[in-house]
């Protein structure tokens, strides 16, 4: 009979129902309470239907010479850790391109602190991860480290154990997206920080210690939400994208998988003949650079990182004709697109991912240079500028640049991978410009006698206006080609079409 089970079953689906939800109604409630997410339904969430592997379910928490053992079953279910295997965004790319490993940090379980079994679930799917090439989204809130697990004899101080070293170690190998909500702290803010890309909600704190950590240290008495709070953690660039809630984190680590997942099907774009007037015909006007970006693009891909930070460049992925590309981007709003010290680290740091994990970029440039001055030479310029440099001499993955409008001296060819001939295909607007430094500072230095020897104000500015005008004519974009500094000028309502077939060009189409 159907209902005849087993009592070896029977007995396995009770122990099952004690780590899910149903099972643990005190600690779903509490997450609720918060208006939290528990771990499971994050899990669902995030995998496919159907097709989560759960590796590790029955563990519990190395307590077992201290409480009951069929307590620990539930209270510490999984020792505070859930993790497996899945697709994610199989709809769009595939059963086969959407793999991907899971790892939850569970917080109802001892604060998601991490335990000796819970380390070696991590160890595990990480090792899996790599072996058979599955990206890693991982939950991270939790509170570091669990001194309470006295079951573990054979140990002192416990630092020993390979989960860092092995998480850290799949960097360059799959992409990995950490995702975080409520209170992170030490070794899962360690965890968080070695990602590729963050994710965090607004109700994050994030920090290398707890409060109890920092008060044992001598430093004072600190409420969990004095540290690291979502503002000082988006401005300071630890947080890639900051979202509203764990609903919409895990959209956004769907989203953002999918860009290293191959090419979507049911794209769409939107009409490109406005791309024509984004460049104001007053060469001194800034404009919007990312309704640039969300119009080359396929109907709502884009996606940018670290909004807050950096802001004289903008980075982030989009899809062009359902394909996966970076894109990278002076915002002329900002400091008049000039590359300053911190815009520059963050853009070398996104060029290094993406050769990394083999994803072509699209630089669309607009910038007067690098950020100069003695503020910036403050800030690092010299070694922070010169990493775009690296960066993009180490690129092997393509790289095709439009210039939308300024393309001057060194912050424009750090912009292209170090050179204008790094590019596969190197196209600019017709209202680009160009030069070995911006036009005003090139007609002050280099006519400097010329405008000196006139004594009448207004003929003085009459001429620098001429000599101004000059010099535009002899570097705009037309001339620029005919000279073989760049590959082409083309019409900016065919944008996209010549960024695809730049990229069909290299063999990354």
């Amino acid at each position: 009979m159907a209902d005849d089970i087993r009592p070896e079953l029977q007995a396995l689906r009770e122990r099952l129902r004690r780590t899910l939800d149903e099972g643990r109604l005190e600690a779903r409630d509490k997450r609720h309470g918060k208006g939290y997410r528990t771990a499971r339904e994050n899990v669902s969430a995030l995998a496919d239907q159907g097709s989560f592997l759960e590796y590790g379910q029955l563990a519990v928490a190395a307590q077992r010479s201290r409480r009951d053992y069929q307590e620990l079953q539930s209270s510490t279910a999984g020792d505070g850790i859930i993790t497996g295997t899945c697709t994610i965004n199989a709809d769009q790319v595939g059963a086969d391109r959407a793999r991907a490993a899971i790892v939850v940090n569970d917080y109802s379980v001892l604060a998601g602190t991490q335990g000796f079994f819970h380390h070696k679930k991590l160890d595990r799917i990480c090792e899996l991860a790599l072996e058979h090439a599955l990206p890693v989204v991982m939950y991270t809130e939790g509170g570091g480290g669990r001194p309470g697990d006295t079951d573990v004899t054979t140990q002192i101080a416990g630092l020993n154990i390979p989960s860092f070293a092995t998480w850290a170690a799949l960097a360059g190998k799959v992409p990995r997206i950490a995702v975080n909500n409520g209170y992170c702290f030490a070794g899962n803010a360690a965890l968080f920080g070695c990602a590729d890309f963050t994710i965090a909600t607004r109700r994050s704190w994030i920090g290398m210690a707890g409060p109890a950590m920092i008060e044992g240290g001598g430093l004072g008495k600190f409420a969990p939400t004095d540290i690291g709070p979502i503002e000082v953690q988006e401005r300071n660039g630890v947080v890639d994208i900051v979202a509203e809630d764990e609903a919409h984190a895990t959209a956004l680590a769907r989203q953002l998988l999918s860009y290293f997942q191959g090419p979507v099907t049911g794209w769409s774009a939107a009409p490109q003949a406005s791309l024509r007037d984004a460049v104001p015909g007053d060469r001194r006007w800034a404009y919007p650079v990312r309704r640039v970006i969300e119009t080359v693009a396929d109907t709502g891909s884009f996606l940018e990182l670290q909004r807050s930070y950096g802001r004289c460049v903008i980075t982030g992925f989009m899809h062009l004709e359902g394909r996966p590309l970076a894109v990278i981007a002076n915002d002329c709003q900002q400091l008049g697109g000039a590359v300053d010290a911190v815009s520059a680290e963050k853009t070398a740091r996104f060029l290094q991912t993406c050769e990394a994990l083999g994803l072509p970029v699209l630089s669309l440039t607009d910038t007067p240079g690098f950020m100069v001055g003695p503020d910036s030479e403050r800030q690092g310029a010299v070694r922070s500028m010169s990493r775009l440099f690296l960066a993009g001499a180490a690129m092997t993955v393509p790289m095709v640049a439009i210039f939308l409008r300024k393309g001057y001296g060194l912050g424009a060819m750090a912009m292209t991978g170090g050179s204008f001939m790094r590019p596969v295909y190197a196209a600019s607007w017709p209202t680009g410009e160009f030069g070995g430094m911006g036009l005003e500072g090139a007609v002050r230095l280099g006519f400097s006698k010329e405008l000196e020897a006139v004594a009448d104000p207004a003929e003085r500015e009459a001429l620098y206006q001429q000599l101004l005008q000059r010099m535009y004519e002899v570097g705009k974009a037309t001339e620029a080609a005919a000279h073989l500094e760049i590959d082409a000028v083309i019409d900016p309502a065919d944008t996209r079409a010549v960024v695809a077939r730049a990229f069909a060009s290299a063999g990354n189409w």
